[in-house]
């Protein structure tokens, strides 16, 4: 018979953390990297902390660098928004970036080929766009994306967390 499972005690209420940053800044990427890995360390959670700081680099990276406002959202001379959203509950952590821009996330169906079995042409197989989403969909458990109310929308990971303590 299997021991009933128990969520650690001080991460049994969960957390949130939402953290505004503008796509035309210098430092964007690099300050939602570095304030994600603060987060997630802050919440005892820094054994995920290097994943999540590469998919919320991707993730702002492909606003800064594609995302273009929904004409509703955009102001001309205006900066355009990009938020990083942490949740954390007992067993989950997701991620989600909002962005201005309602285009679907370009989201990569599957391998056609087993890298294992292209050997030495691996690289042959990465496609020629959405690669930052492909490194998103290995390191996260889940990946997907929802439309906003108001125009935009949000792409969402998560990591399924094992900080489940046997009963003593």
């Amino acid at each position: 018979m299997a021991r009933p499972r128990e969520v650690a005690p001080a991460l049994a209420s969960g957390h949130f953390r939402a953290l505004t940053f503008f796509a035309e800044s210098a430092d964007t990427v690099r300050a939602a990297r570095d304030m994600t890995t603060a987060t997630l360390q802050g919440w005892g959670l820094g054994r995920w902390s290097e994943d999540a700081r590469l998919v919320v680099s991707e993730l702002v990276g492909n606003v800064v660098h594609h995302a273009v406002p929904d004409n509703c959202l955009s102001q001309p001379g205006g900066s355009r928004r990009v938020d990083v959203l942490l949740k954390m509950w007992p067993n989950w952590l997701f991620i989600g970036v909002v962005d201005e821009d309602s285009t679907p996330p370009d989201l990569p169906v599957g391998e056609f080929i087993s890298p294992e079995l292209a050997g030495d042409f691996s690289e042959a197989l990465l496609p020629d766009r959405g690669r930052g989403l492909l490194i998103v969909q290995r390191l996260a458990d889940a990946v997907w994306w929802s439309p906003g109310d108001d125009g935009g929308k949000t792409v969402w990971c998560r990591f399924d967390l094992d900080l489940i303590t046997s009963p003593s």
